[in-house]
């Protein structure tokens, strides 16, 4: 009796072991399959056709694919494709509701896809947030699963694959959608092609010393006695920074520059820099 009983676990054991096996190489041979699907398009359309294609065998409703690429302060090549209900993606773009969209946010806050429903992991969530997922589900779009890639400053990037309202999130399946969201995001790229860096960097050595020091605090005086110049070259160099980028106060400009990549938060804060140092020592 008591080597039935252990014969009969040992079978099941058996069984369940091969069945994960088996899940495991479908899997991977649909995400073999519909990957090639999302690399070889050349324009938008047929990685439109490619991408509702791969979310049906998925088990998802809709799919978007977003592409914005920065040069410093200046839009470069972006890209957008969804399937989305209309209703949903009207009153997405009368709204302006992209600015306050959690989805985008939680993007920046993530290496690797992230489930909607667990966004409050990654960022904190405002009632206007819970709002917005709450229209969103009424307009057609109960949950998603989203694939970023975000380059601060550089490439603002996302592939989402969402269900409906009584359309189970396939769970299972997510790991393939996450590959599958990243080639997608790779042939959006080659689709919206890829802005040239700048010829050459837009503030001189001595205009970068200027801002830098600016932002981190010192006045026109300080600067210039550290720089040993005149406090009226500081603060032409400063302003003539300012028409560079085209803004017009110390924090824009300091955001562009940051962008452009003059120099990183660590420089503003040396600080920063330093406790990550004494962390790796």
């Amino acid at each position: 009796m008591r080597g039935g009983i252990t014969g009969a676990i040992s079978m099941a054991s058996g069984l369940g072991t091969r069945q994960r096996s088996n899940d495991r190489t479908m899997r991977l041979r649909l995400l073999e399959e519909l990957g090639h699907e999302v690399s070889t398009p050349t324009n938008n359309h047929q990685l439109a056709s490619a991408l509702t294609y791969a979310r049906r065998r998925m088990g998802f409703d809709h799919f978007a694919v977003i592409y914005d690429q920065w040069i410093g302060c200046t839009a470069g090549p972006s890209l957008l494709i969804h399937d989305y209900p209309d209703q949903w993606a009207n009153a997405y773009i009368s709204f302006g509701l992209g600015d306050r969209d959690p989805v985008r946010r939680a993007c920046g806050q993530s290496f690797q896809g992230f489930i909607w429903r667990e966004i409050g992991r990654l960022i904190s969530l405002t009632r206007g947030d819970l709002k917005m997922l709450s229209i969103g589900q009424e307009h057609g779009i109960a949950d998603g699963f989203t694939v970023p890639r975000h380059l601060p400053s550089q490439v603002s990037a996302a592939c989402t694959f969402a269900v409906g309202p009584g359309t189970r999130l396939p769970v299972d399946l997510l790991a393939v959608a996450e590959g599958v969201g990243a080639v997608a995001l790779t042939t959006a790229k080659r689709i919206a092609g890829i802005a040239p860096p700048r010829a050459k960097a837009v503030l001189s050595d001595r205009q970068r010393d200027c801002v830098l020091l600016s932002a981190r605090g010192m006045t026109a005086s300080g600067i210039a006695k550290k720089l040993g110049i005149a406090r009226s070259t500081v603060i032409q160099h400063l302003r003539t920074a300012r028409e560079r980028y085209d803004v017009h106060c110390a924090e824009a400009l300091l955001v562009c520059a940051i962008a452009d990549g003059l120099f990183c938060i660590a420089d503003v804060h040396p600080a920063i820099e330093r406790g990550h140092q004494h962390r790796l020592s």
